[in-house]
């Protein structure tokens, strides 16, 4: 060791010195094993290794042959010492840096020997540490400078030999320890782009061979690598990386279940945090770079496909960096709006389903990426919050005309916008109860909106908090200060919101006594509030606080008397049933609110309309109730027995200046008191009677008020039959116009006089207990009812505004549905007689149906009804459903047929308002609830218990039904054209789309529909056009999801042309005819409807071009060869072209046809227009395919073009000439009809030659194409052209000696071929006039 020692301390000393020779003297004594041996040694020791180094390479000039090797022998010694990791980390450090300042002296074969042994080194594996790959980068540097260095048996440059090199480096196989080593060394070497895509996509594939811990550094390696270049490449692969690993994992999840065995080849948490620490390094990339930036968020821009969870939580990250925000959620928010787009459109399409696999649904990856951000990813929370408002404030509903909210916000989310609205809300839920941080902001968020947006409907928010209330009310609890600062706004808020806003808090009020608190002090002041709006959510609030805290206990009332504070009884959380408390409390709100019988007639509809349910839900409140109702109705009643009317009208009304107000709604007043009595005494009898013992003076006091209201309701109905019309003030002359104030007195009373009338109908029927007598009785009501309410409709009529709907009738949905019960199917024999009193009052019962329709109308406007159990939304479908099987029964045992034949007119039209309520009940189902279809069908059979009918049973259910409406449809149409009822027809025609759109559209069932339709539309020829037009659109609608529509419509086009005639009155079309439905009177009706399907079906073709476009951008930009052979054309294209075939051959039946200038004429010239702007778009996609493919155009689209000119082309230019001269008077018709047809046709023609836009639209639509076409004859070296004729009628004011010798060319061209050789070479000179 000695000996070693001094050998050292020899060289340092040597070179120390200023002898150089004596130093390559010793050097050259020393064999090369003994030099390696001293280095190796001194570098174990540490010790003055760079000194030692140093000194052999002073005395080993580059110049000398022996020198040279001697350093090249150091090089190669010294390297895999340092990688062998036996040294301290400094040294290895000092040896590598030493030998970097040398590098360049060494002669290029010894460095071509030096980059070998790396290569050969990295091939084997060896480069464990990477200490010595920082040497790498130097070494090729050097080499790259040589002049020429010997390879094989020739010689390259050295730049060349680096190139070599670098390949060589990249082909071999590496080991995947020294990955994130290597691609740290190529950022030092020189490289050109092509060698640097090659290198990134190397290390993008070892990414599936590497530990996941060891991805997070490598991505930060590679995003530096990404400043030389393919920033899109090193994207693209990490996020397809990620996704692929998220998919594995998703698969895993679902068979792990199954396999309980099989390891996790990827924990989720572990994956989940190398994603989040990966998004964080591309994020600090972005921001330091700024063209990677523009190059990420240009990927997404094209197609939202290439979204993942992954790619969409990085999006949102990315969002945090301010230059970035706007333009990542405008992304985002296209690309989910455009997949609720594609996705609607492919499931209302049979034709696109077939043609594409399933959805890529981004809403499903947005909500993918909130689940994840469980896993710590605070940078996507913040973005999420922000998504989901901005979805929520872009998507949610907007303000009606005049800022007008739509009601019923209870209706399903269908449309896209709704759709992409409701997924803002289901981000921010989920958000909510995953993640602590962003609770606050929010609820403030979503409370400051509820308060600030006053002008807009706020309901997505309300749904939204009272989803955040229920899921996680103890939270809330912690924020309530938020909630109790938005209270003090209440008498500011419309009175929607304020519903809204306090059903949804309305669980925490039991929990938070401070809540409580603050809220009824904010309705106290509310009370008193110089808005009407603030007062009506005063009684709201207080209604709801009413119907939520139940008095358990039977605490007689007149302990309670005395008012207590809801304030002073400190209710403890865990005992908030306090029933004492409850009760003190509702009293003193009951107390308050007997303050509002002061006020405006709404705050009082309020009232009564919620005592109601109060009552129901909160049955010990029942006296106090009762007494306020009992002591209101008095102030209104005429206790002498003998006086007419029983109510005085005079106090019910009020007036202003010159107008004249309704102060009391006595009807409404009268109707919640006798619902009120009526549930009591119904729970009386159904309670058991041994609970009567409790308390018998509460009980007498009950009866007292109870058995007092009876009388007073039994005198009403006796002295209500007696008065006649001049009691209540009214006659039968007397005014009733809206528009001066006696018409507007004489009004009020007559309402508030019929709704009296109504409610004591309803009390006396069931009273009546189906006694013959007091039926009688009620059929006097109803006749005075039934002459007030005539006069009313009489008079309405004459006035010059039909201002006046009928009033809302105060029945009951409940009682309406009994009474239409016991009307059409009761057949009790005790009940007859009785019954029969009521069933022969042929007035009564088309009464009670027409009711019946105006309460469901109602329920699918709003969502719920008024009167008792209006809000109640299962009692109100029980009541659907029991109505649903009455009127199906009336419609289908009665056929209007047999209904007496003398009334005919008057009486067929029961029938017809059966019809109408079926059709509104399907389509109030269908809307509010969707899922409950099957129950209503099915209740015909099945009775009270809720079991769910399965799915075959529903469908043969709701087919059964199909059948029956089919059967009436064809009975109608079996009759003769006289007997034939449109209204009836059109509503079963309604009927049957509503039902159809249950059936799935692979049923038999389905099949069995459609083809009854088409078989119906073939056989029948009524001249009827708003039934025809019915009965096509049905046609359509199912047809849709059969297939593609375009040959049905090709055969409707050939109709129509044959039934109008053709726009050369000298051509004989021939007589064709595949449906009977389109005759001389339907067909302008089926022109419109053809076109409007013709546009359907553009959209679709429009669609596929542009999604086929977005893939060859795709394609194109990863530089993927087309693998499409040529023989075999892709199924989207092939599909295009023959949509887009069969169309223009439609087109062209109705080009030619006599269409009735006016909205047809101006819709087919639009669709023209539109037709020719896709086929312009479809030869820009080939256009695009020429470019980058360079292969055959298909033969499918020349053929395409041939036929667009010889078939389309030329005959537009006819119909615009035709259009424009407005001759359309068809062949052979009388003088005097055809001179008034020419009247009514110059007068149209005038009009749509001044909304002319459409014409030079098609125009320079046709024109557009033409160019284009060029283009791609160019490109795709097909003469195109040779199919185009040139255009004739440019100029749009020709004179007339021109058009007539240019009509007799084009008649004489239709008589043969040839002389189209000729018409082409005279048409130039034409076009020459107009250049």
């Amino acid at each position: 060791m000695s000996v070693m020692r001094a050998e050292m301390d020899k060289i340092v000393t040597l070179s120390d010195g200023d002898s150089t020779a004596e130093l390559q003297k010793y050097l050259s004594s020393l064999t090369n094993d003994k030099l390696i041996t001293v280095i190796t040694n001194g570098a174990l020791k540490g010790k003055q290794v760079g000194a030692l180094i140093k000194g052999i390479f002073k005395g080993s000039p580059s110049n000398s042959t022996e020198g040279s090797n001697r350093r090249l022998l150091v090089y190669q010694h010294c390297i895999p010492l340092c990688e062998s990791g036996d040294l301290q980390t400094e040294v290895a450090a000092d040896i590598i840096g030493l030998l970097m300042l040398e590098t360049h002296s060494l002669p290029g074969p010894s460095l071509a020997k030096l980059a070998s042994l790396f290569v050969e080194a990295i091939k084997l594996g060896k480069m464990g540490s990477g200490k010595s790959l920082e040497l790498f980068p130097t070494v090729l540097t050097a080499l790259s400078a040589c002049e020429t260095l010997s390879y094989g048996k020739g010689e390259l440059s050295g730049e060349e030999y680096k190139k070599q090199l670098i390949n060589s480096l990249c082909s071999s196989r590496w080991d995947p320890k020294c990955v994130i080593h290597l691609t740290t060394m190529f950022r030092d070497v020189p490289m050109s782009s092509e060698e640097l895509q090659f290198l990134v996509e190397k290390v993008l594939r070892m990414f599936t061979k590497l530990d996941l811990q060891e991805i997070p550094p490598l991505v930060y390696q590679l995003l530096l690598l990404s400043a030389k270049g393919c920033k899109k490449q090193v994207l693209d692969g990490i996020i397809c990386y990620f996704k692929e690993q998220d998919v594995r994992q998703e698969e895993e999840q679902k068979h792990g279940e199954s396999l309980d065995l099989e390891v996790q080849s990827i924990p989720q948490d572990q994956l989940r945090h190398v994603e989040g620490t990966v998004i964080l390094h591309i994020v600090f990339a972005i921001r330091l770079d700024h063209e990677l930036g523009r190059e990420f968020l240009k990927s997404f821009k094209t197609c939202y496909g290439d979204l993942c969870p992954f790619s969409v939580a990085l999006l949102l990250s990315v969002a945090r960096i301010q230059r970035y925000e706007e333009q990542v959620f405008d992304l985002l928010k296209g690309a989910i709006i455009k997949s609720f787009k594609d996705e609607h459109l492919q499931q209302g399409s049979k034709f696109l389903q077939d043609l594409l696999p399933g959805h890529c649904s981004v809403a499903q990856m947005i909500l993918d990426t909130v689940k994840n951000s469980v896993f710590g990813w605070d940078h996507v929370t913040q973005g999420l919050v922000q998504l989901g408002f901005s979805l929520m404030d872009a998507f949610g509903p907007k303000p009606g005309p005049f800022g007008k909210t739509t009601e019923g916000s209870s209706t399903i989310a269908r449309t896209p916008t709704q759709l992409a609205c409701k997924l803002g809300g289901q981000v921010l839920l989920q958000g909510f109860k995953m993640h602590e941080p962003i609770r606050g902001e929010i609820l403030e968020q979503v409370l400051n909106r509820l308060v600030t947006k006053t002008a807009s409907p706020v309901n997505h928010y309300l749904d939204l908090f009272s989803d955040i209330v229920i899921s996680a009310p103890m939270i809330l609890l912690e924020s309530s200060s938020k909630v109790t600062e938005t209270f003090d706004h209440l008498s500011y808020l419309p009175l929607a919101t304020v519903q809204g806003l306090l059903k949804a808090v309305q669980p925490l009020l039991k929990v938070s006594m401070s809540l409580k608190d603050a809220l009824i002090l904010v309705l106290r002041k509310a009370m008193f509030s110089s808005q009407l709006d603030g007062r009506k959510s005063a009684v709201t609030g207080f209604l709801l606080l009413l119907k939520n805290f139940k008095v358990l206990g039977s605490l007689a009332s007149s302990q309670c008397s005395q008012a207590m504070s809801s304030s002073q009884i400190q209710v403890d959380v865990h005992s908030r049933y306090n029933s004492a408390a409850n009760e003190a409390f509702c009293l003193e709100i009951l107390s308050s609110l007997r303050r509002c019988l002061g006020q405006q007639a709404d705050v009082r509809l309020m009232l009564y309309e919620g005592f109601y349910d109060v009552l129901r839900r909160n049955s010990q409140l029942a006296s106090s109730i009762m007494q306020t109702l009992f002591s209101q109705l008095k102030r209104y009643y005429e206790p002498e027995q003998d006086l007419l009317p029983p109510v005085k009208l005079e106090p019910c009304i009020t007036a202003l200046g010159d107008q004249v107000y309704l102060q009391e709604p006595l009807a409404h007043l009268v109707s919640c008191t006798v619902h009120c009595l009526l549930w009591l005494q119904n729970m009386r009898r159904t309670a058991n009677p041994s609970a009567a013992d409790s308390d018998d003076d509460e009980e007498e006091e009950e009866e007292g008020y109870e058995s007092e209201l009876q009388t007073i309701l039994e005198s009403m109905t006796r002295r209500m039959i007696k008065s006649e019309l001049e009691d209540f003030e009214l006659d039968k002359s007397a005014e009733f116009s809206m528009g001066s104030s006696v018409g507007l007195k004489n009004n009020i009373y007559a309402v508030l006089v019929m709704g009296v009338y109504e409610i004591l109908m309803e009390y006396n029927f069931i009273k009546a207990n189906y006694s013959k007598s007091r039926f009688e009785e009620l059929m006097e009501l109803f006749n005075r009812y039934h002459k007030l309410s005539e006069i009313l409709k009489e008079k309405s009529g004459k006035g010059r505004v039909p201002s006046h709907k009928t009033p809302r009738s105060l029945l009951s949905l409940g009682f309406i549905t009994t009474l239409l019960t016991v009307l059409f199917r009761d057949s009790t024999q005790s009940r007859e007689e009785a019954l029969s009193v009521l069933r022969s009052s042929g007035e009564f019962v088309r009464y009670a149906v027409n009711v019946a329709v105006q309460k469901i109308q109602h329920l699918e406007e709003t969502g719920h009804t008024d009167g008792p159990d209006g809000q109640n939304t299962d009692r109100t479908f029980r009541f659907l459903c029991d109505m649903t099987s009455v009127l199906m029964w009336r419609y289908t045992n009665i056929p209007s047929v047999v209904e007496d034949a003398g009334k005919k007119e008057k009486r067929s039209s029961l029938s017809l308002l059966c019809l109408e309520g079926l059709l509104r009940i399907f389509t109030t189902c269908q809307q509010r609830y969707p899922d409950r279809m099957a129950q209503l069908l099915s209740t015909m059979d099945i009775s009270e218990d809720n079991s769910e009918p399965d799915d075959g049973n529903v469908t043969e259910m709701n087919f059964f039904y199909i059948r029956q409406f089919q059967r009436a449809l064809f009975t109608q149409l079996s009759g003769g054209e006289e007997e034939f009822n449109s209204k009836e027809a059109q509503l079963l025609v309604s009927i049957l789309s509503v039902l159809s759109q249950q059936l799935k559209p692979s049923s038999q069932q389905f099949v069995q529909m459609i083809t009854w339709t088409v078989k119906i539309c073939k056989e029948t020829s009524f001249e009827d056009s708003a039934f025809s037009k019915g009965l096509l659109s049905l046609l359509f609608n199912l047809h849709v999801f059969y297939k593609s529509p375009v040959s049905l419509l090709l055969e409707l086009c050939q109709d129509i042309h044959s039934q109008l005639g053709d726009i050369d009155q000298d051509v004989e079309v021939e007589k064709q005819s595949h449906f009977a439905i389109v005759n001389m009177k339907t067909a302008t009706t089926a022109a419109l409807l053809v076109l409007s399907q013709v546009d359907r079906v553009l959209d679709e073709v429009d669609w596929l071009i542009a999604r086929k476009k977005s893939q060859t951008a795709s394609d194109k930009s990863s530089s993927g060869e087309a693998t499409q052979t040529a023989g075999q054309q892709d199924p989207i294209e092939k599909a295009v072209t023959l949509q887009l075939g069969t169309l223009l051959t439609a087109l062209n039946e109705l080009v030619q046809t006599a269409l009735l200038p006016g909205t047809c004429t101006i819709t087919l010239l639009r669709e023209l227009s539109r037709t020719y702007t896709i086929l312009t778009t479809l030869v820009k996609y080939y256009i695009q395919v020429c470019a980058s493919r360079h292969g055959a155009l298909p033969a499918r689209l020349e053929k395409l073009v041939k036929l667009s000119g010889s078939h389309l082309t030329p005959q537009c230019y006819s119909f615009i000439t035709y259009a424009q001269s407005g001759e359309s008077s068809g062949g052979g018709a009388d003088e005097k009809k055809k001179k008034k047809r020419n009247e009514v046709t110059t007068a149209a023609s005038a009009k749509l030659l001044r909304e002319t836009t459409a014409i030079p639209n098609v125009i320079f639509s046709i024109e557009q194409y033409e160019k284009y076409l060029i283009t791609l004859s160019k490109k795709s070296k097909v003469n195109l052209m040779q199919y185009m004729k040139l255009s004739t009628s440019r100029d749009f004011r020709i004179n007339a000696a021109t058009l007539d010798a240019a009509l007799q060319g084009q008649d004489d061209s239709q008589e043969t071929q040839e002389s189209q050789d000729a018409e082409e070479t005279h048409e130039p000179k034409q076009k020459k006039r107009k250049q």
